[in-house]
């Protein structure tokens, strides 16, 4: 790793990660968020901001303006940004012990979080999609804070990928994270690799859900699962 004046070593400062290990701010990214930070040299970083001008100015831009001369750089730099979901490792979230003191609640009694909003990039042609996810669980022996919820949906959502894989990853890793009884998740997004080219279609939206356990088997969790998605 160069040392702290490469600013081109794009990671998650050292102080600053220090500073979250021994307050603990809930508003910073979560240590779990930066466990395999992506460290990328000057020189690397160099080259391929040079391709990116090629590209760019292939294609039209003029990059000899005071707007345009620093844009290659900004942005891989916002793609790097975009996709800093690679750094995190669901595994290392933590699960408490669950609320349910027996009886039927603790087979039917769901937990629903959302709207979420997120952003991902398509791995077809790297432009966005976006939208919202709603989360749901019926708890078994453990629980989870409700913004990790939010936190793991966009763990998987800012990376390359596409939106049935988002969908898939979330509802497996809290399956792994907590064994609940069931787990389900809505997503509704909007993606751009359909609007800004191709059909051009402006006005669609794409929908997919997932089930475990329980809501695989009983459809009235489905239906209530899916009624308050749609309300929100």
């Amino acid at each position: 790793m160069a040392n702290e004046g490469h600013d081109r070593v794009v990671r998650l400062p050292g102080r600053r990660q220090d500073a979250m290990q021994g307050a603990g701010d809930p508003e910073e990214p979560m240590l779990s968020e930066h466990v395999r930070p992506r460290n990328i040299d000057d020189a690397p970083w160099q080259r391929f901001e040079a391709h990116v001008a090629e590209i760019f100015q292939a294609f039209g831009m003029d990059l000899d303006t005071p707007g345009t001369e620093n844009t290659p750089s900004r942005f891989l730099r916002a793609l790097f940004d975009s996709t800093s979901g690679y750094e995190g490792d669901a595994k290392l979230m933590t699960a408490f012990p669950t609320e349910c003191r027996g009886g039927p609640d603790c087979r039917i009694s769901q937990i629903i979080e959302g709207p979420i909003s997120f952003f991902a990039l398509c791995e077809h042609h790297a432009l966005p999609f976006y939208g919202m996810a709603y989360v749901g669980y019926i708890a078994h022996d453990h629980i989870i804070g409700i913004s990790k919820l939010t936190r793991l949906v966009r763990m998987f959502a800012r990376r390359f990928t596409v939106q049935e894989r988002i969908g898939q990853e979330v509802a497996d890793h809290l399956v792994q994270l907590m064994n609940p009884h069931g787990a389900a998740i809505h997503l509704r997004a909007t993606h751009l690799c359909t609007q800004m080219r191709g059909v051009r279609e402006e006005s669609s939206n794409t929908w997919t859900t997932f089930w475990r356990g329980l809501y695989e088997e009983d459809p009235s969790l489905r239906d209530e699962f899916l009624r308050t998605a749609r309300a929100g």
